[in-house]
């Protein structure tokens, strides 16, 4: 067993595709003509956007749209980089809300926490031991 995606549900997927391409320099792996699912390239595993109707299909008593939501979800999307400060103020230029700035934990991890546009919370972090 490995993890292989993770799916997000969005109101644009093609919007969400191009806030994390220009605030985090993904580039895109693929697009369905419809514009209802996209997938980021990210490494070993994929990162992947669908629209919420693909959602209430698959989901008939309906899901929690983190962008209808005043607080982040109780889920996060961790982005691992050596240098958080500068990938923080890049996503907040790109339209991400700010959470929690950049800080060192007690572990010595430095992170930070944004809200993307279509309600996705992202911690941004540097690799645990650096």
């Amino acid at each position: 067993m490995k993890l292989g995606y993770t799916i997000v549900y969005v109101p644009d997927v093609k919007a969400s595709l191009q806030f994390f391409a220009t605030a985090f320099g993904f580039e895109l792996k693929f697009l369905h003509e419809s514009g209802t699912y996209g997938e980021l390239a990210t490494g070993e595993t994929t990162l992947a956007f669908a629209a919420h109707e693909l959602g209430h299909g698959n989901f008939p008593g309906g899901h929690v749209a983190a962008s209808e939501s005043q607080k982040p979800l109780g889920m996060e999307l961790g982005l691992v980089t050596a240098d958080v400060a500068g990938a923080h103020t890049r996503a907040l230029q790109a339209g991400a809300t700010e959470l929690a700035a950049p800080s060192q934990k007690p572990w010595g991890q430095v992170v930070s926490y944004v809200r993307a546009p279509d309600g996705t919370l992202i911690e941004l972090c540097s690799p645990m031991g650096a």
